[in-house]
């Protein structure tokens, strides 16, 4: 129900996404703004390990900064290791701004930066289906058997 004298076109403009790897899932959280990118309410770049600091501004670095320059991201992620974690936040970053384009640019602009996405490094968009196989008896893990001995 809105509110008499209250003009409806102030709807927040915004799109959320989900980057997933391994058990590491990344919410990503767009609106209008002017370019700021935070995870877990902390800046892109005080993100652990710094090893993989370059793994997270991929996203970035190939679309240019301008197309970044007026949404802000905020990035939510729980569960996995540290590096599972990097990998669910660039996914959701890349996805992010992908449904952003879609939803209020245009198609040909999508397919664009899809493609670009695409070339460079797949799992940008699309999320690795491997995953840990459970342990079964018999042995220490999922496919190793204990030493069989006759004596």
């Amino acid at each position: 129900p809105s509110r008499p004298g209250r003009i409806m076109s102030t709807q927040k403009r915004a799109v959320q996404t989900f980057g997933k790897k391994k058990t590491a899932i990344a919410v990503a959280y767009v609106t209008d703004g002017k370019g700021m990118i935070r995870v877990n309410g902390r800046p892109l770049k005080l993100v652990q390990p710094e090893v993989l600091q370059f793994k997270l501004w991929e996203p970035i670095l190939l679309l240019g900064k301008d197309a970044f320059s007026t949404i802000d991201i905020r990035v939510r992620v729980k569960g996995g290791g540290s590096v599972a974690q990097v990998y669910a936040i660039r996914q959701a970053i890349a996805k992010a701004l992908l449904a952003w384009v879609q939803k209020y640019v245009d198609e040909a602009t999508k397919n664009q930066i899809r493609e670009t996405l695409i070339a460079y490094d797949r799992t940008l968009l699309v999320a690795d289906p491997r995953r840990c196989e459970p342990k079964k008896f018999g042995g220490r893990g999922a496919r190793s058997r204990f030493q069989k001995s006759y004596r």
